[in-house]
């Protein structure tokens, strides 16, 4: 059994992640300020876990926390909406609140630390599938906060030693994620619309493609990181490889719904 801090686990993939450990034994505490996660999503789980409401910018909460733990998955963050519309608050949390978990693993010297970063820092990749050693295009707040923290794992891996693994989610779709949350992604938002009846809403001509992935695949990936004493200081995209258009998921939900699509 071990001690695991999960940073952000009342968000979508961070409450996937918390439900994996508990059905395999883990002591759990999870650290979120609910800003955009919820407790419902962890409500099935909270008489066996450690919930604890507070930010990653709260150094000494951080400290107090990893202090207690062998390993830490980071996941709490400023999501791209949010991270577009305040950048000082994107500042705060996702570098900010990364820097301050690096720093206490760093004293108190965890055993693994999985930091999620994602595929926005390709930018528009002209290709699919994407490498990690493609280059990066960092078109927004949260893209270019995402590889700061990627850097600053790296960094602390190279100056430290610290056991740090960085992985690249790439449009996360599953239980547990809001269509209410306008960053929740087409999947979640196709759905709601086929479930009530209504057209499904595609905009652009709908030959735009994404590598989408189901949660339970980033879970799996997220927990072999975070228990492998392999991958230290290295960075992997977690995606399945596979180029889909949203035209082509629009016709596969429409095809179980019975709905239309409309532009």
């Amino acid at each position: 059994m071990a001690r695991v801090l999960v940073t952000g686990g009342a968000g979508f993939v961070g409450a996937n992640v918390v439900e994996a450990l508990v059905a395999d034994g883990h002591e759990i505490t999870v650290l979120d300020d609910l800003s955009t996660g919820n407790l419902r999503n962890v409500g099935g789980t909270l008489g066996a876990i450690r919930f604890v409401q507070g930010s990653v910018t709260d150094y000494e909460c951080v400290r107090k926390l990893v202090a207690e733990a062998d390993r830490v998955v980071h996941l709490a963050a400023r999501n791209i909406i949010v991270s577009t519309r305040n950048p000082r608050e994107d500042y705060e949390v996702n570098i900010g609140g990364t820097l301050n978990v690096l720093l206490a693993c760093r004293e108190h010297r965890v055993r693994k630390i999985v930091y999620s970063s994602s595929a926005s820092i390709y930018g528009n990749p002209r290709y699919l599938p994407i490498n990690e050693d493609d280059l990066v295009s960092t078109l927004s707040p949260y893209s270019v906060s995402k590889l700061a923290g990627e850097n600053y794992c790296l960094a602390f891996y190279e100056s430290y030693q610290l056991p740090t693994v960085v992985l690249r989610y790439s449009n996360v779709y599953g239980p547990k994620q809001d269509p209410a949350n306008p960053y929740c992604g087409v999947i979640a938002r196709f759905m709601e619309q086929a479930a009530r009846g209504e057209p499904l809403t595609i905009h652009g001509d709908g030959e735009q493609t994404r590598d989408f992935t189901h949660v339970g695949d980033t879970v799996r990936a997220t927990l072999a990181a975070a228990f492998s004493e392999l991958g230290n200081g290295q960075t992997f995209n977690v995606g399945t490889g596979i180029e889909t258009s949203v035209n082509r998921l629009a016709d596969q939900i429409i095809g179980l719904y019975g709905v239309r699509s409309s532009r």
